[in-house]
């Protein structure tokens, strides 16, 4: 599966990057994510349909201030965890909503 965006409201979710217009691995590295191949990773996840995740991002910057991961279970369930920047606690509870209406609107999923 391709990345699906989100548009959140005062929040936008996209997949992670780094590349050479977005580098979202310095705020990781604030999330104490230092992996160099943790994006590479999560958008390998996306094609296997192992795991989805998106940087919650500040719309005008598109600095990631959060990132959301689900991970599909063995059967029709699916656990959604996330993390947050300190101050951005918030953009993850408003992300977390609507990731967790695309899983199961959108996915089939139901959350545990």
């Amino acid at each position: 599966m391709e990345p699906v965006e989100i548009n959140a409201g005062t929040w936008y979710l996209r997949a992670l990057r780094a590349d050479d217009r977005i580098d979202d691995r310095p705020a990781l590295a604030d999330g104490g994510i230092t992996d160099p191949d943790y994006v590479a990773r999560r958008t390998a996840q996306w094609a296997e349909e192992t795991n989805f995740s998106w940087a919650v991002c500040e719309p005008t910057t598109a600095e990631l201030v959060a990132e959301i991961v689900v991970t599909p279970g063995a059967d029709d369930t699916a656990e959604l965890t996330g993390w947050a920047r300190p101050g951005y606690e918030t953009a993850l509870d408003t992300g977390t909503t609507a990731v967790r209406r695309f899983v199961e609107g959108g996915l089939g999923l139901r959350l545990r």
